[in-house]
């Protein structure tokens, strides 16, 4: 491991989080307006601040303080605000700790992830890190490779280490760790890539010693099961499940609920996607797709309240866990609210885990509807694409709504959805039975290539306020592209959101009217905080932009300016010009392309590069744009960055399965791909 540290400038004792109860006052908010703590704010997770200096009267005043240029290949993350001071992790979990009030940098610490042994091939999924965790003067954080990291929050010092992926060789940490009352919790991904078995692990917050260990599916019921949960899960899941791993990864969202002294996790997708292949008995394959409740004392299981049995498609519910005390049809409850990828809204009794409503956020048509009595959901025979039937499916595996995190507003009532609205051929492939898959972190849906003539309408995007009490929607406003940033509700009755088009806006939190813009210089996919130092409110957001997929406008990966943007009424602060690059597609007239060794490319490519390159190779800002890169010409750089790991530092993995003859295949349809979509004359 290697650090680089500076000392912490004096500053002034700030209150901390106090962790009471929802009804807090927006006028006097006291000691929990001052820090925001957890990814959500606080344990509720609402992403809600109570201040109220900034508000519908005096937002359009709002300027900036400073701002700081973030280092990085990745900066979609959320910071917290602690005491006067920032921290926030980019791309390879680097944590960054900044004066809240002048945007000077106190420390910083590097936990070296590309040097790490198990970087090489766990770098080759996902991005960088989407943000940490604070308790007890540590900040925590969570390493691709599969570290939890406690580091000392005034000295950047680590304090201890962990290696949490030991039962789960094809897994990933991008997600950010979870404080539950004297425990931290982690999770990983990786249930699109290989057979993984999801799980979550508690450690003490103060020795990293492992307390319990919880399994989200059954394994080998030749083992015997860890516990009766598992038990009773395996009678649900058909064939031999376990061969395939399962899936459920624990890749981002949960929630401590201090009232019940409770875990509550979001749990994911089943390897393959397609059920006829890990299940082919059929089942509602536990604990897929769920919202599962765990002792936080024993790491037991509680309840479960499963969103999608039978999950044969990219449903999971990584999105956001939050939690508070709403009058349900004149009953005051203690509420879980939800919104996953399916489209339907979720309130779920904390105490016992029963279902109490779900309406649709957003166009959806897996679904008949939600049995209002069993929360079940009554799926449309269709959507499970039988005997190779292709379906059109709405919401597409990007997810009505992704882990772009939705907000709650006390005052309103309403949830702030970020929305997403497009659809998906899911069919099986030409020969199930014979299915394989493809290890070395390929993406692996068990799904088939959708015919030629059936192709989604392009995908939209609003930003939806969603009714709880009374299970509709509120308002909605059309927006940019597809895929804009999470939301901060406030007590001054304003929603903040970054969107993809470069702005960052606050909109009335009753009626969605927008009232205020800046121009961000950037995509804005992270959430904004809101804290208070000195007596003055602040808002905060990291800027930056990634999508598999082509924008307008289109973040280029290099030229992007990565900042961490802190606003507050009065501020002047401007930022630099900037004078964008249109950097041409590269080409040599030269090169021949062989079209049977871009065949072979464009497999491998469309397996394994597309999520972070772009489909058809067009670049959304999650990495370079290889048309436009000078590395696939030369054949030695080309290997030295694909196979060998050059670049690891920058958060590009090794693909050191590869052969050269896939490498070559690379390079060819790379070059194809380039002339086919160069300008025309050039």
């Amino acid at each position: 491991m290697k650090a680089r540290f500076s000392a912490l400038a004096a500053g002034a004792a700030l209150l901390a989080l106090s962790t009471g109860v929802i009804s807090r006052s927006a006028q006097s908010a006291g000691p929990a307006a001052v820090n925001w703590s957890s990814f959500g704010g606080d344990d509720r997770e609402q992403h809600y601040s109570p201040l109220a200096q900034i508000g519908e009267a005096n937002v359009a005043k709002l300027g900036l303080a400073w701002s700081y240029d973030v280092d990085s290949f990745d900066s979609y993350t959320q910071p917290l605000a602690v005491d006067g001071v920032i921290y926030f992790a980019v791309g390879l979990s680097v944590v960054h700790a900044i004066d809240a009030r002048t945007g000077k940098l106190l420390w910083q610490y590097d936990p070296d992830v590309a040097s790490q042994p198990e970087a090489q091939w766990r770098m080759r999924a996902g991005w960088g890190t989407r943000g940490i965790a604070y308790k007890d003067g540590m900040v925590f954080t969570a390493t691709r490779e599969g570290r939890l990291i406690a580091v000392d929050a005034k000295t950047g010092k680590p304090r201890w280490s962990v290696k949490t992926l030991d039962e789960a060789e094809g897994g990933y940490i991008t997600g950010p760790p979870w404080i539950a009352g004297d425990k931290v919790v982690i999770g990983f991904g990786g249930a699109d890539y290989s057979p993984t078995r999801g799980y979550v692990t508690a450690y003490d917050i103060k020795t990293g010693k492992k307390a319990w260990r919880w399994y989200v599916v059954p394994g080998d019921p030749a083992k015997g099961f860890e516990n009766k949960a598992m038990e009773a899960a395996a009678k649900t899941w058909t064939g031999e499940w376990w061969k395939w791993g399962g899936g459920g990864s624990v890749w981002h969202a949960m929630a401590y609920d201090a009232k019940y002294d409770r875990l509550y996790i979001g749990t994911g997708n089943g390897f393959p996607w397609n059920i006829k292949i890990r299940s082919p008995g059929g089942g509602d394959n536990l604990y897929l797709s769920s919202i599962v409740a765990l002792d936080v004392k024993t790491g037991e299981y509680v309840w479960h309240y499963q969103v999608n049995p039978e999950n044969s498609h990219d449903w999971n519910d990584a999105m956001d866990i939050e939690l508070a005390d709403i009058v349900i049809g004149g009953r005051k409850r203690s509420v879980l609210m939800h919104a996953p990828k399916n489209g339907f809204f979720y309130a779920i009794d904390r105490e016992t885990g029963k279902f109490i409503q779900a309406g649709e956020f957003a166009k959806q048509n897996w679904a008949k509807r939600i049995d209002p009595v069993t929360g079940r959901p009554e799926i449309n025979p269709e959507a499970q694409y039988p005997g190779g039937k292709p379906f059109m499916l709405y919401p597409f595996p990007n997810g009505a709504h992704g882990i772009q995190a939705m907000s709650f507003s006390p005052k309103t009532g309403y949830s702030y959805i970020p929305v997403m609205e497009g659809g998906r051929v899911f069919v099986d492939p030409a020969n199930i039975k014979d299915w394989q898959y493809k290890p070395g972190m390929m993406v692996n849906t068990g799904l088939g290539a959708p015919p030629a003539n059936l192709v989604p309408p392009a995908a939209v995007s609003k930003l939806v306020a969603y009714d709880v009490a009374n299970n509709r929607i509120a308002w909605s406003v059309p927006q940019p592209g597809v895929f804009n940033g999470g939301t901060l509700a406030t007590a001054g009755n304003l929603v903040f959101q970054g969107t993809n088009d470069g702005m960052f806006n606050a909109f009335s939190a009753t009626t969605g009217r927008k009232l205020w813009s800046y121009t961000a210089q950037n995509g804005i996919l992270s959430a904004p905080i809101s804290y208070s130092v000195g007596g003055k409110q602040y808002v905060s957001v990291i800027t930056g932009f990634r999508s598999s997929f082509p924008n307008t406008p289109n973040w280029d990966y290099r030229q992007q300016q990565r900042r961490l943007l802190t606003f507050t009424i009065g501020g002047a602060k401007k930022l630099p010009k900037v004078d964008p690059v249109d950097e041409p597609i590269q080409d040599d007239p030269a090169f021949v392309v062989d079209a049977d060794k871009a065949k072979v490319g464009a497999g491998i490519y469309n397996s394994s590069c597309v999520i972070c390159h772009g489909a058809g190779m067009m670049a959304g800002g999650a990495a370079p744009d290889l048309r436009k890169s000078g590395v696939p010409m030369d054949p030695e750089t080309f290997r030295a960055v694909v196979h060998d790991g050059a670049l690891m530092a920058r958060g590009m993995g090794s693909f050191s399965q590869l052969t050269d003859a896939e490498l070559e295949g690379l390079r060819h349809y790379i070059r194809q791909r380039a002339r086919e979509t160069a300008p025309k004359g050039k």
